[in-house]
């Protein structure tokens, strides 16, 4: 099997809202894929379906061939976009609960990685700003030897300066025959890392393909074609 994700002609309402509405898309392996949409395009809805958070309300989602539930949970390491760590742990008690959890945790890399990110590890999670909290998420995520790892705007929580270097983080230790799904709307950050893209507008697929080609055909990069879609 050559996709790690499939949706088929998924819908999901909530309520009279439609969210996304009949989206079709396959992310192949070993990709670096960006999720490009402004707020309240559906972009976390789609995460959220394939990590068996939503259900659809149509359709079918396929994560390596299977529908999204415990199995699919063991080859997908997912960073949310909001904080979800309790304040009052350690980071390195926080390390230990994942090795514990997850049997494809790599406590030595996460311990490498605080320290290039210049994180103490006997630090509490209440002692620490909004954007260190963040990179202690992330590098959870990342330790992980998942076949899917999914971002949901890692970077826009921190500021411009850093972001480079969390970027670089986030490729040093992403495995290449995994897939990688980038979700934000900062896509001049990350244009230069994505071998394709997903546009998503008010629930539909605007635009997908590889980044090369679509540059190519379209002679703007992906950072224009973003704007001129969305007049931002």
């Amino acid at each position: 099997m050559n996709n790690i994700v499939e949706f088929k002609n998924v819908y999901k309402k909530y309520g009279k809202t439609d969210a996304l509405k009949g989206i079709d898309i396959k992310i192949p392996k070993g990709k670096i894929v960006g999720l490009l949409g402004p707020n309240g395009s559906g972009k976390t809805t789609m995460i959220k379906i394939i990590n068996g958070l939503l259900t659809t309300t149509e359709g079918e989602v396929l994560i390596n061939g299977m529908k999204p539930g415990i199995e699919t949970k063991k080859i997908v390491s997912y960073l949310p976009e909001r904080t979800y760590l309790n304040d009052w742990m350690k980071v390195k008690d926080i390390i230990d609960f994942f090795k514990d959890f997850y049997k494809d945790f790599d406590e030595v890399k996460a311990l490498q990685m605080l320290r290039t990110l210049d994180i103490d590890e006997n630090r509490r999670l209440k002692t620490l700003s909004k954007g260190t909290k963040e990179k202690v998420q992330l590098i959870l995520v990342m330790a992980r030897k998942a076949d899917l790892y999914i971002l949901d705007e890692p970077i826009g929580g921190v500021d411009p300066a850093a972001r480079s270097f969390i970027l670089d983080t986030i490729l040093k230790n992403f495995d290449e025959n995994s897939t990688l799904l980038i979700a934000t709307h900062l896509i001049s950050e990350i244009e230069n890392i994505c071998d394709e893209v997903i546009f998503l507008s008010y629930g539909e697929i605007a635009l997908q393909g590889n980044v090369d080609e679509i540059r190519a055909e379209k002679q703007k990069s992906i950072d224009a074609l973003f704007r001129e879609e969305f007049r931002c």
